[in-house]
């Protein structure tokens, strides 16, 4: 990839974690395997793929939730490690998946956006601190009131924009947002994604947005990366990976995105594969999706392929393409 300075540079990431199968059996479950991609500031990067692919994985390891098996990341050309990660902790947030879980029932909602203000001594005072919550509040849609109420009194939607507004404390620069629609009613997905826009436009954030909906990502997301079993097996523009998909794999993925329209969908040529994912924990030898692709051939049993360009931004990984 280009050697001009990105804001996150992820660089051949690896999180394998180990499994006990039987008594004395232990395998390597290859959540990551060799992952690589760039998110500039103030941009999208939608990352999507089947449930259990790896990309909550790719997210949580970026962060250092997960310690990498292997490779790097970097971060406005430093890298991020173990003993430094802290230090990085305020420009990287993360908003979860499930807003039922991801908010402590104990805490009311002042105490949860305020904690990220405690942890970084943010304020000079307790008005400064209340001020700061109540502006955060604002931002993400709620208002003051709601401060001293706790998660269980809110619906999906609100509990959502606490967790954002809880990332959003610190001023970060990149937020990982890990499905953060997908626990949530259709017409709350909306209005979510329209304050990740706002906010984006307002502040400047890059995101790395992962889901499975296509739909979502590709109005969100300026790039998108799709992965497989652990692996990107295609990174492009949107608008080339929606329109021109060039990994079957990926051609799969967008076949299946329903059209609004009844008379193109009749005509519209959906590609089933065939066969079952593979188990991350006993991996085909070579091409990971080889298993379940009609071009197959005997160079996609020999070795895996890497991701290379075959236009400018456009990285595939496939022997056939």
């Amino acid at each position: 990839m280009s050697e001009q300075k990105h804001l996150v540079d992820v660089r051949n990431l690896k999180q394998y974690f180990t499994v006990k199968s039987g008594v004395l059996e232990k395998l390597q479950l290859k959540a990551v395997d060799g992952v690589s991609f760039t998110i500039d500031e103030g941009e999208t990067l939608g990352l999507v793929g089947e449930s259990g692919c790896g990309k909550t994985t790719v997210g949580r390891t970026i962060l250092h939730l997960y310690k990498p098996t292997g490779g790097e990341v970097w971060f406005d050309g430093k890298q991020v490690t173990d003993k430094n990660i802290g230090s990085f902790r305020k420009d990287m947030q993360i908003v979860f998946q499930d807003p039922y879980s991801s908010l402590n029932p104990r805490m009311t909602v002042s105490d949860i956006i305020g904690e990220p203000l405690d942890i970084h001594h943010l304020y000079a005072n307790k008005k400064e601190r209340a001020d700061r919550i109540a502006e955060l509040l604002n931002i993400v849609g709620l208002n003051s009131e709601h401060a001293n109420r706790y998660a269980h009194e809110f619906s999906g939607g609100q509990r959502q924009r606490i967790g954002i507004a809880r990332a959003l404390a610190v001023k970060p620069r990149f937020i990982v947002c890990d499905e953060p629609v997908s626990a949530l009613d259709v017409s709350i997905q909306a209005q979510i994604i329209n304050t990740f826009e706002e906010l984006q436009e307002k502040l400047g954030i890059a995101y790395l947005f992962i889901a499975h909906d296509l739909l979502v990502v590709q109005h969100m997301s300026r790039r998108i990366a799709v992965m497989y079993l652990g692996k990107i097996v295609e990174i492009g523009p949107s608008a080339d990976i929606i329109g021109k998909p060039i990994h079957p794999y990926t051609e799969s993925l967008i076949s299946a995105i329903p059209m609004p329209d009844p008379e193109a969908a009749r005509h519209k040529h959906r590609i089933i594969l065939e066969g079952d994912v593979p188990s991350p924990l006993r991996m085909p030898k070579g091409c990971p999706f080889r298993t379940r692709c009609r071009y197959a051939t005997k160079a996609c049993e020999e070795s895996c392929p890497e991701l290379r360009e075959v236009e400018p931004g456009r990285f595939v990984a496939c022997h056939n393409r």
